[in-house]
């Protein structure tokens, strides 16, 4: 067995042998890759910047709703609601696409990240519609 397996790496990587083993690899990287997301822009300007929201907003949900959940604290700073305001779409008509409809805010992104976060179970996805629990 052992003979083998030293036989086929030195057909494979031998004398040009990583060049054949390189090129046949080619086509699966091509069709394994995934695209970068591309959500549509807010409507305003964010309360942080780009990359610390992305890597962090949801730290600061988190804490947003420990905040008011459990202390009563209520500020418009990191709510989610501000957050939907800011990026729900707005269509002709005047209304609002849900930030979870494919291809909008929050979709995009979580749907890249293979993950589904339970907010929109219970709060709203426009900023006109009322949340879910009530």
């Amino acid at each position: 067995m052992f003979n083998f397996i030293s036989g086929v790496k030195k057909r494979l990587w031998g004398r040009g042998g990583m060049v054949w083993g390189l090129l046949l690899a080619l086509p699966l990287t091509a069709v394994c890759q995934v695209p970068v997301p591309a959500p549509p822009k807010a409507s305003g300007r964010c309360v942080e910047d780009t990359q610390f929201m992305r890597r962090n907003h949801m730290m600061l949900l988190f804490k947003k709703r420990n905040e008011t959940m459990r202390q009563g604290i209520r500020t418009p700073t990191h709510s989610l609601k501000k957050c939907i305001e800011c990026h729900a779409q707005r269509l002709p008509d005047g209304s609002y696409r849900p930030v979870t409809d494919e291809g909008q805010f929050c979709r995009e992104c979580h749907s890249y990240a293979g993950v589904h976060p339970d907010c929109f179970d219970c709060h709203a996805t426009t900023p006109d519609a009322p949340a879910h629990g009530q």
